[in-house]
């Protein structure tokens, strides 16, 4: 099939099922740091693409922002899946080189900080939530993927962490209100208060990940389960969803103060120091730091300062 007869068929396919706003916003979308694919008009795929390392920064939110509007009112997409065209990186962490006012004078439908909004828009989405996870996951790129339904992560290649008490702060996406519920309250103490990496074949064992897959049968697996899932009867999917969150969920103004506190503590003369640090040594490069930041993170302390 050329190009042309396939984007034909995808227009007919959208056309028949959820009519011409569908089609416009996927024709109109041109989001910068990431793709948005349909493979079909019930299952579609964003991958994320923001060299070097894939960061989460101020236009990456924009366009989850515009993504996440159109997923929220659209009644044919029963499935997304979330994953990396990077084999390295799914989301390396916030973009901590950004201007934060920039970030937080996107609109916020919910009220919240511009991170906050995005998570707790994707907890809630009609459609069901795959985390594929080919590569590193740590800070805001593993709430990215808490706030999904389902995470698999590739045995040989994913690895997440929390790495932000590092850095003296708190996570503030919310993962100490969503890391309980999946991994319980020892675990959760000793991956935020670690700071660590954590393989998929332990994150599998925790539940922080629901299974590890090798690398070499992680695309078809992903591929089968997300069309099954996307197959299925849509009011089933949200009654499932619906009970499912409502016994697992934290009410959504829990997650605000969370943010409230990362943000204080990125503004105090320690955390500074620290970020001035890793920068210096190659953080948001592709480098070194970058692949074991778990463990660099712990060998940096604030030089001499007076913390507020």
């Amino acid at each position: 099939m050329t190009a042309e007869a396939a984007r034909r068929s995808r227009r007919a396919g959208l056309a028949s099922c959820n009519g011409t706003e569908s089609i416009m916003f996927v024709d109109d979308f041109k989001p910068t740091d990431f793709t948005l694919t349909v493979q079909t008009p019930q299952l579609w795929r964003v991958a994320f693409n923001n060299p070097p390392v894939n960061v989460i920064g101020t236009a990456m939110i924009r366009d989850l922002k515009l993504l996440l509007t159109e997923l929220e009112t659209n009644t044919t997409v029963n499935a997304v899946v979330f994953e990396s065209a990077d084999p390295d990186f799914f989301l390396a962490h916030w973009d901590l080189a950004a201007n934060p006012a920039e970030t937080e004078a996107l609109p916020s439908p919910t009220g919240y900080a511009a991170w906050v909004d995005v998570l707790v828009r994707l907890s809630h989405l009609p459609a069901v939530t795959i985390s594929a996870i080919r590569g590193i996951a740590r800070g805001a790129g593993s709430e990215f993927i808490l706030a999904t339904d389902v995470r698999f992560a590739s045995f040989e290649k994913a690895i997440l962490g929390q790495m932000e008490v590092g850095f003296t702060a708190l996570p503030g996406g919310g993962a100490a209100g969503r890391l309980p519920a999946l991994v319980g309250r020892g675990r959760s103490f000793e991956i935020l208060l670690s700071g660590e990496d954590y393989s998929a074949e332990l994150a599998e064992k925790y539940g922080y990940v629901n299974r590890a897959i090798p690398d070499a049968e992680f695309s078809a697996f992903i591929d089968a389960w997300a069309l099954r899932v996307s197959r299925w009867d849509r009011r089933v999917i949200a009654d499932i969803k619906h009970y499912v969150n409502k016994y697992t969920l934290l009410a959504d103004e829990e997650f605000p103060p969370q943010s409230d506190a990362f943000w204080a503590s990125a503004g105090r003369p320690a955390f500074q120091s620290i970020n001035e640090q890793l920068f210096e040594r190659g953080l948001q490069t592709r480098g070194a730091l970058e692949y074991d930041l778990g463990a660099q993170v712990g060998a940096i302390f604030p030089r001499d300062v007076t913390d507020a």
